[in-house]
């Protein structure tokens, strides 16, 4: 008996023992080692230049590498997919916009990721507009202008896009102005601004990255923007709805997932981070020079304002009749 129980409490220990080193890794602050970003979108994109700018704020404040992992293609739907696999610990988390988590479950059949129940949401990161731009030599010098024109020639003005944002701010003018344009696709909003300069198309609504330079250039003239408020970078041209379409407001969004299932005290832990990261010196140099601005959220609040966009960007392309790939 005595050996029987000497050895059980040898077991007993030798067990606590072993166990003490999983414990005490359980219990370790986080993170405790580097953390991945995978990003939608290539090197050199808005998304990407963010996760950048918070990633080096992070690192400054925890000591921990950030390694941003730029999953593109698919729109987005490769990086989304990623995230949602990944394993629940907080050290891989995805940096993404309205494309994954508002717009693509309306415009794909099937998508490899549930927007809602493959994420745990974080924080919003930022907000940004588009502008309306036309050719510099082109007659229309107002929003006014374009909606007279397109009611006299329903049909005849053409708009080009080369994201899903592009499109649905382009629709969503055509429904609330109640006018007809004809829409004109393209890979990337760039190609877009290359027709829109040779005359191809008559109008875009473009993200400011790739529009304010060819305003500034006075390649292209611009004639409102997408957004409530005016854009610091055109703080001259007024938005689409002071200009006349009352109500005009579609912009783009940043924010922060893990997957599901992350401990709510890691989720936690990160927000602080980001949020932080989003008043850095390096984020302040991005929202300056992309004309968008910080928009934090608490979890919930990201939760609650992506299904409120899920909805809006749905009811658009319905309405615009935009059939699912």
């Amino acid at each position: 008996m005595t050996t029987y129980r000497s050895l059980l409490a040898a077991t007993l220990a030798l067990s606590a023992f072993a166990g003490l080193p999983l414990a005490a890794q359980a219990q370790a602050p986080w993170p405790a080692k580097p953390i991945t970003f995978i990003v939608p979108f290539a090197a050199g994109s808005a998304t990407d230049q963010l996760a950048r700018a918070l990633g080096q704020s992070i690192t400054v404040d925890t000591k921990q590498a950030v390694v941003v992992d730029n999953k593109a293609g698919a729109s987005g739907m490769l990086a989304a997919q990623s995230v949602a696999r990944a394993a629940p610990d907080g050290y891989t988390v995805l940096i993404t916009t309205n494309t994954t988590h508002a717009a693509n479950e309306h415009l794909y059949k099937k998508l490899p990721y549930d927007p809602v129940k493959d994420f745990a949401p974080v924080t919003g990161l930022g907000k940004g507009g588009q502008v309306m731009v036309v050719n510099a030599n082109s007659p229309y010098k107002t929003v006014a202008d374009v909606l007279a024109a397109a009611k006299q020639q329903p049909g005849k003005l053409s708009f080009g896009s080369g994201s899903s944002s592009s499109r649905v701010a382009g629709e969503l003018f055509k429904q609330m102005a109640h006018v007809d344009l004809l829409h004109v696709p393209y890979k990337s909003n760039p190609l877009a601004i290359t027709d829109l300069l040779g005359g191809q198309i008559d109008l875009m609504i473009t993200d400011t990255s790739t529009g304010v330079p060819q305003v500034k250039a006075g390649k292209l003239r611009a004639l409102g923007i997408s957004t409530a408020q005016r854009s610091p970078l055109l703080p001259e041209v007024p938005t689409i709805d002071e200009a006349g379409v009352k109500g005009y407001d579609m912009g783009y969004w940043f924010a922060a997932y893990v997957p599901a299932g992350t401990p709510a005290a890691v989720v936690q832990r990160l927000r602080e981070l980001l949020v932080a990261g989003t008043g850095s010196a390096a984020a302040k140099s991005f929202f300056d020079a992309s004309g968008s601005v910080p928009f934090t959220t608490t979890p919930e609040g990201l939760a609650a304002f992506q299904a409120t966009e899920t909805q809006k960007w749905g009811k658009v392309i319905k309405a615009a009749g935009i059939e699912p790939e």
